[in-house]
């Protein structure tokens, strides 16, 4: 499943199956046409509506929180935390990202991370979020897509206690190079995680 997921840099992803998945668009260099678009919160890195005019058809969905709605046109599906929906057959749960010990993402805000199905394989899209109870509740994921920079998100010791608790069977390393955070952070992480879980390191595409 790996080989079908593209890591753009920052937060946004291709991911393909039965259905063309971004996830956060930010500086996207390439037009194409996706099936849906999830969208975690309303920053300027995550949420851009140029970025999502590039990767927008006339039948892309976009799932994301009620704020960033407002700033988006076309097929938008609102969620918040603890929603599950179903969009093109393919199953997204909206699930909590906040920080614990910064204020960037209060959660209070109701920003969201998602878990969503593509070809048989749970996703875990954790959105900016630091290291939280909840992510002891997230069950038989396979891939989980966990921030690793410190500053506004997890660092990367944090990402590991994190992976710990998901236990997914491939952590993917994001939020880092862009605005914040190297690919030691993701070093890092992968280093800790040795013989725990395996870690890919994605290129940016």
């Amino acid at each position: 499943m790996v080989q079908n997921i593209q890591w753009l840099g920052h937060d946004t992803f291709k991911i393909t199956g039965e259905k063309v998945i971004y996830t956060d668009p930010y500086q996207i260099k390439k037009n194409d046409v996706a099936d849906i678009i999830l969208i975690t919160h309303d920053h300027f890195d995550h949420c851009v509506p140029d970025d999502v005019k590039k990767i927008q058809g006339e039948k892309t969905v976009i799932v994301t929180t009620a704020d960033c709605a407002k700033k988006l046109t076309g097929n938008i599906k609102i969620v918040k935390v603890g929603d599950k929906i179903n969009v093109e057959g393919i199953e997204i749960e909206a699930v909590p990202a906040y920080n614990t010990n910064k204020d960037f993402h209060k959660k209070e805000t109701g920003w969201v991370g998602f878990i969503f199905k593509v070809s048989g394989q749970r996703i875990y899209l954790a959105g900016d979020t630091d290291y939280i109870p909840e992510m002891k509740t997230f069950k038989n994921i396979d891939i989980a897509l966990l921030p690793v920079s410190g500053t506004y998100v997890m660092t990367a010791e944090e990402a590991v206690k994190a992976a710990l608790d998901i236990m997914p069977k491939i952590a993917i390393p994001m939020h880092f190079g862009a605005i914040v955070g190297s690919k030691s952070d993701a070093e890092i992480f992968a280093e800790a995680l040795k013989e725990k879980i395996e870690v890919v390191i994605l290129e940016q595409q």
